[in-house]
């Protein structure tokens, strides 16, 4: 993808950060999932992550709405979010007919009932989908889809290869190493990077038992957070800002964290010396889903948008856009840019295997543990509040 596109993206993305009071109230519970589709309603609500939704009012050349409404009709009126929790408390209000949901609030959505089944046969692209995607934990609950896959990647280890020596293979470069780059420690400010401490002690921490980093008893979760307070004395800051961690990179005032691939590229493009690399422990990661809300208004037209958006043509201009892997398998033969979906590992399933997608931490443990409860989303808010100080 051009550096232009991913900078545009990067650049909404921090203008969308601000979080909303609002959060309405709850679902209507469990909705039937259609079976035909109707005549389109010519309206549609859409909530999304910056960069998933352009109408050209960003840059005219990146305009994906206006295919849609010429092709169904249906007026697209998008409203961007800057993180997951603002998701779940707009979604919440009853406002909006489809949302792309990350995993981190995809399981709220379900359980409160703010989302409704969704007919895969009624989305004639979801066929084309990766299959590695598909009914997933946070996309699928008891055998049924609720997100359709739109686009994915690994949150990855950056460093810069001027400070860092040798090159790091290993998370311990951010936690037992970390206070070799004190004051230069970058990490994602958000409770679910509590995962990534998780997945670290899955590796080095056997007895502990850890199965799935999103499933965390209380001894298991209070020594994540142990972890994590003690890689916070070497953190110079935290980022949700992918400009911000850029510069930060670029400057030299980060030498070593978690990243995007996206802002590996646009540093590297900017003359930073970084490298990226999956580390032996695995990643976690994202596989962001198109949600249909149980209260949508307009659901003939969010069947549509769903299958539009996810579709071969328009899931690769979104995918080399925002600077992610395409769910749509026939979309990397249609990029602009040729080596996209090799940079990104799109077509590479075993890739994928060492990801561990972000899920909604939930009380019912969700590595399928019985007679233990596991510490659910609201404990991790509080933690992260705990661990930043």
């Amino acid at each position: 993808m051009a550096t232009i596109g991913r900078l545009a993206a990067a650049t909404i993305l921090v203008a969308a950060t601000a979080l909303v009071a609002a959060c309405g109230t709850a679902g209507p519970g469990p909705v039937p999932m259609r079976s035909v589709l109707g005549p389109a309603e010519r309206v549609l609500n859409v909530l999304a992550w910056p960069g998933y939704a352009e109408d050209g009012s960003n840059n005219r050349s990146v305009n994906w709405v206006q295919p849609f409404r010429d092709l169904t009709g249906c007026q697209v009126e998008v409203k961007t979010f800057g993180t997951s929790d603002e998701a779940v408390s707009l979604m919440r209000t009853g406002q909006f007919d489809v949302v792309s949901a990350s995993g981190d609030a995809s399981l709220r959505l379900i359980d409160a009932g703010d989302v409704q089944p969704i007919n895969t046969a009624l989305v004639p692209s979801y066929s084309d989908i990766y299959p590695f995607l598909k009914g997933k934990p946070w996309n699928a609950k008891n055998g049924i889809t609720y997100g359709v896959p739109h686009g994915w990647g690994a949150n990855l280890l950056m460093y810069r290869t001027d400070v860092v020596r040798p090159a790091p293979t290993s998370w311990r470069a951010v936690f037992e190493d970390a206070p070799r780059y004190a004051g230069r420690v970058t990490a994602y400010d958000s409770p679910i990077y509590i995962a990534d401490a998780a997945l670290y002690l899955m590796r080095h921490r056997p007895d502990l038992g850890i199965t799935n980093p999103y499933a965390l008893d209380r001894r298991q979760f209070d020594a994540a957070v142990a972890l994590l307070e003690e890689q916070r004395r070497a953190v110079g800051e935290y980022w949700n800002d992918i400009v911000r961690e850029v510069q930060a990179f670029s400057a030299g005032w980060s030498v070593i964290g978690s990243t995007w691939q996206m802002a590996a590229n646009l540093a590297r493009d900017g003359g930073a010396p970084v490298a990226t690399v999956l580390p032996d422990e695995g990643s976690t990661g994202w596989s962001d889903s198109w949600m249909i809300s149980s209260r949508a208004e307009h659901p003939n037209c969010a069947y549509r948008w769903v299958d539009y958006i996810v579709s071969a043509r328009v899931n690769a201009r979104v995918a080399e856009y925002f600077g992610e892997s395409p769910a749509n398998a026939k979309a990397c033969e249609l990029m602009r840019d040729r080596t996209h979906c090799a940079v990104y590992h799109s077509a590479d399933p075993e890739y994928a295997s060492h990801i561990w997608y972000w899920t909604t931490p939930m009380r019912d443990c969700v590595d399928g543990r019985k007679n233990v409860e596991c510490v659910g989303y609201d404990g991790w808010s509080k933690a992260w509040l705990q661990i930043k100080g």
